[in-house]
């Protein structure tokens, strides 16, 4: 992966992250009754530019120093432009729109821009943990320079020379989200402290048990709200709420996230077991080969004996991720799964209707539930 000639590009000028009050935005929204799509997609394609803006420069800055020391922001660069849901900002602008925010505040562009940058660290260390050799149809980063460093013969181990520049690139976009994030104050700021810590928590757990081979129910859902729930949900729609001058929504956004969070889990799951890698861009069955002890593996084991057979006996036999994909096919826990994801949307739904929120973007939550919940990738 060569490295690539960067314009000079000067960052975006650092503002004031704070959680400003914001009445009169409430009531013009409750006035419009509906959703202002334009105001949404502004500020959507400014988080684009401002993490485009950003990475550009310090990829410019640290060229000027030596090409190979531009790596990690290079790597960063092109997982971020490669594509991606962009849901965690999604649903930080929704949350701040809904909330009664207007489209010219600077604050929730730098936070949105913080959860996807947030969620590229995410995925560049969770691709290393487990072992995945593509993401978005394309090689990992780890994978990517791990080749690389093979096509060029140069000394030591080539994987560990590509897991190497996967960590550093997943720590600098940490260092870059908390950057944006730094100077977020009140509710915002420990809306943003609690959402990182639960990720990385969770990921711990979600280790723990693949180590442990432990397809606990209770303990994949725990994995599955932290992940996925609050992480991708539940503490975006906070945090824009909270720039916006409404924390009091933390109540029913975290109603809505974890049954939408847990149904996005749901999906994952199903579309990691049974998806068409050519659409989901990511290897099928990997999850399986891996040990993870996912929400669908802890559900299947539940009730039907021979997915528990075959789990128990990995802890002394090979692994058989093929075995277990045809029991869990046979067993009947995809038409569970598919009706327990219909409950958790219908469950969304309803944390929506006492919300005081304005009809138009109530219908966009719900909306955003069956995306998330009914997606193909």
């Amino acid at each position: 992966m060569e490295q690539r000639e960067q314009p000079e590009h000067p960052e975006h000028p650092e503002q004031p992250l704070v959680a400003g009050e914001s009445g009169s935005g409430v009531a013009a929204a409750e006035e419009r009754g509906g959703v202002d799509e334009e105001s949404c997609a502004k500020l959507l394609d400014r988080v684009d530019r401002r993490i485009a803006e950003l990475l550009s420069a310090e990829e410019a800055r640290w060229s000027a120093v030596d090409a190979r020391v531009a790596i990690p922001v290079a790597a960063v660069s092109e997982l971020v432009a490669s594509g991606g849901k962009r849901l965690r900002p999604l649903f930080c602008v929704t949350g701040y729109l809904a909330a009664g925010g207007t489209a010219d505040e600077d604050t929730v562009v730098d936070a949105a821009a913080a959860l996807e940058l947030l969620h590229a660290f995410a995925l560049i260390h969770d691709d290393i943990m487990d072992n995945s050799p593509t993401r978005r149809g394309a090689p990992t980063v780890h994978a990517a320079y791990a080749d690389l460093h093979a096509r060029r013969s140069w000394a030591g181990e080539s994987r560990r020379y590509g897991e190497g520049v996967a960590i550093l690139a997943g720590d600098l976009a940490l260092s870059y989200a908390n950057r944006l994030a730094g100077r977020l104050t009140g509710p915002a700021a420990q809306v943003w402290h609690e959402l990182v810590t639960e990720m990385i928590i969770g990921q711990q757990l979600d280790i723990a048990l693949a180590a442990e081979v432990e397809p606990d129910p209770d303990l994949a859902r725990w994995v599955a709200v932290c992940k996925s729930g609050r992480y991708t949900i539940q503490r975006p729609l906070a945090l824009g709420a909270a720039i916006a001058g409404r924390p009091g929504l933390h109540t029913v956004f975290e109603a809505y996230g974890v049954a939408a969070g847990e149904a996005f889990q749901l999906r994952d799951d199903l579309l990691d077991a049974f998806g068409d890698e050519t659409v989901t861009g990511k290897p099928t069955g990997l999850d399986l080969s891996e040990h993870k002890m996912t929400l669908l593996i802890a559900l299947a084991a539940a009730r039907d004996p021979r997915v528990a057979r075959l789990v128990e006996d990995s802890r002394h036999a090979e692994w058989d991720p093929a075995g277990l994909r045809a029991a869990l096919l046979a067993s009947g826990v995809r038409a569970d799964v598919e009706e327990r994801i219909d409950t958790l949307v219908a469950e969304a739904r309803a944390a929506l209707a006492d919300a005081g929120l304005p009809r138009g973007w109530r219908l966009r939550l719900e909306e955003l539930a069956d995306m998330v919940a009914y997606r193909d990738r």
